[in-house]
Formats: C-alpha cells, structure tokens, sequence
C-alpha cells in the first residue's frame, strides 16, 4: 500500500486529539481556575529512498532524499497563565492575583512540598469553613498555612460571626460569643521549577509530577503572598478560566481544515490503488 494513506491516516487520528483538547478547553471556559491545555505536533520517521554523498572528483554532492510517514502528537502543555477576576463579593472566595498556588492537604495531616500522597494544589479559590471548623474546598480538601498545616478555626464553642483574609493571605475572625483572633493564620503559597509539568487530577486539582519538581523553598516551606515574588490574596474574588475563546475558535477551524485535507489525502490514495487495480481490466 502507498505511504500517503498512513500519512493521512495518522493527520487524521491526531487532529482529532487536537480537537478533543479543543473541546475540553472550550467545555471550561468558565470553570474557575481552570488553565487550557494545547496539543502540539511532530513529524515522524522518515524513509530514505537516496541516501546523501559528499561531491568529489569534479562532480557535485547529492542531498538526501526523504519520504514523511505522517505526524503525531509531540506534547500536550498546559497553559498556566493568569485568569481574569470576578467579583463575587463572598469573603471566602479567594483568588491568586500572580504567582503561586493553593497548598492543599486531602486527609487533614500537614504537607511539605515535597510531593506527599496528600499533597494537591489548585487555583480554585472556593472554600468554606465546615462543621468541626476546617476551612476547605469545594472537595473537601483542607486549606494549608505556610508551614503546610490544615487551617482549622477553634469554632467548637460558637460559630463565625465575620472572617476576613488580607490580601498577605492573613486569616482574622470574630466568633459568635465575640471571641476575636487576628491574624490567626496565613494562608500559604506554593511555586515550582516547572508549573507547567503539574499533573492534572481533574476537579481542578493538581500535583507534583517528576518534572514539575518540587516546591520551590520559598517560606517555611510555602511561600507568604503578597512577598517575595508570590502573588497577593484578593478576598471576594474568583479567578476565572484563562481560556480565549478567539484563539480556541481559530484553532478549532485549522484543526477541522487539518482534518479534511488530511481525509482527502486518504480518498485520493485510495483513488490511485483503484487506478492501479484496474490496469489489468
């Protein structure tokens, strides 16, 4: 069978990965902190059909000659870039504004940035205080301090009357009885060699994976917002998805225009077999 069938047949199984990319991205488009992702391509092996020779004796050098036998998907990368802000008014809607992430602890025991099996991150900013006093997401998952311990307000006696968190990610409270604690915690921040290699868990969650690496030490171990490069705690705000419908409606027609010329190459392969066949007619 000719080369160009696999050829086109290979554009068209990763042009359709291009576009299921697309589609997850356009599908979040409005999930809070929510980063994009984007499928990039490479060539694949090649056939030499006339392999290079150096000129000598007064005649010229031969370039090589190379047949392509299609593409594939080289990467998937994510796009960490920052999301825009929405006001929601809500004290406990946090949202990053620059670098760092949520530190967050799946089982209630502390963390250390060293990639523990509890151990997640997120940009997702909506948490809550539960009934035993944790303050957690959307999940479940409780909200570390710097020191990389679960946040939990002592509100066993009386519940939270007011609570406000400074954009240095300091936590003050009023219980009910009007027991007032400021500055009772503060929220940590995490940064790594490689953000972008953070492993996608779904549900907006994120870990460390072998090439992100490891937290950047930055505090005790996280980092203070506000400070040292971290980004500040914006309290009644949520970040949004970082996703730009222009650019993902441009991708979507090239990937869809890729797709097509990518089946015409099949059907006329298969037009030239067809040709071939008929000759002994």
């Amino acid at each position: 069978m000719i080369r160009s069938l696999f050829s086109g047949a290979s554009g068209m199984k990763n042009h359709q990965i291009r576009m299921d990319v697309i589609g997850n991205n356009v599908a979040n488009v409005n999930t809070t902190g929510f980063k994009g992702s984007r499928a990039n391509f490479q060539d694949v092996l090649y056939q030499t059909v006339r392999y290079p020779s150096a000129g000598e004796n007064n005649v010229g050098g031969i370039n090589p000659s190379q047949v392509g036998l299609g593409v594939m998907v080289s990467s998937i990368t994510n796009n960490t870039g920052q999301g825009g802000l929405q006001n929601t008014g809500r004290s406990l809607d946090l949202a990053v504004n620059g670098n760092g992430w949520f530190v967050l602890s799946t089982n209630g025991d502390s963390v250390d940035g060293t990639g523990l099996t509890n151990e997640r991150y997120t940009r997702e900013g909506i948490f809550y205080i539960d009934n035993v006093g944790n303050l957690v997401n959307s999940s479940g998952y409780n909200l570390c301090d710097t020191s990389g311990a679960p946040i939990k307000i002592d509100a066993s006696a009386s519940g939270v009357a007011t609570i406000n968190i400074s954009k240095d990610g300091y936590i003050s409270y009023t219980l009910l009885d009007g027991t007032k604690n400021d500055n009772a915690f503060q929220i940590g921040l995490a940064m790594f060699p490689n953000q972008d290699g953070l492993e996608r868990e779904g549900l907006n969650i994120y870990k460390i994976s072998p090439t992100s690496g490891v937290v950047v030490p930055g505090g005790n171990p996280y980092g203070e917002p506000n400070a040292g490069g971290y980004g500040e705690i914006d309290s009644g705000f949520l970040e949004m998805s970082n996703v730009d419908l222009t650019d993902e409606f441009v991708s979507m027609i090239t990937t869809q225009r890729g797709y097509q010329a990518n089946a015409r190459t099949v059907t006329t392969s298969d037009q030239i077999l067809e040709e071939l066949l008929n000759i002994k007619r």
